[in-house]
């Protein structure tokens, strides 16, 4: 496990492998992580203690949307939109990221053949 201390708290990878990671972060009360963004990137919040505010900047309009999540509540902040979240409570939270494949992501030169 690769433990990392933050600003707000502290972050320790549990799993990661192909297109899912999950963290284990400890969330201390009153304070944020930046506000960022992930290219690719779904990102859950999944709280187990404690309780969080997660923002979302979404790109579809200039309002901010606020989900306060409290034990056993989860959010999903979709990829491009800025975000951040801030400790209401000493919080533990998982953090679950993952790149979704794309459905249609075959290109075909041609049809096939029969024997």
């Amino acid at each position: 496990m690769n433990k990392q201390g933050k600003i707000w708290g502290e972050t320790c990878e549990i799993f990661s492998r192909n297109n899912v990671s999950v963290n284990r972060i400890s969330v201390n009360k009153g304070s944020c992580c930046s506000k960022h963004k992930h290219v690719s990137k779904y990102n859950i919040f999944f709280v187990e203690s404690g309780k969080i505010k997660v923002q979302e900047w979404k790109k579809d309009y200039n309002l901010v949307d606020e989900t306060i999540l409290s034990p056993g509540e989860s959010c999903c902040v979709t990829p491009d939109n800025f975000h951040k979240f801030i400790g209401l409570e000493d919080s533990i939270v998982y953090e679950i990221y993952f790149v979704k494949l794309l459905d249609n992501d075959i290109i075909r030169e041609d049809v096939g053949s029969k024997s």
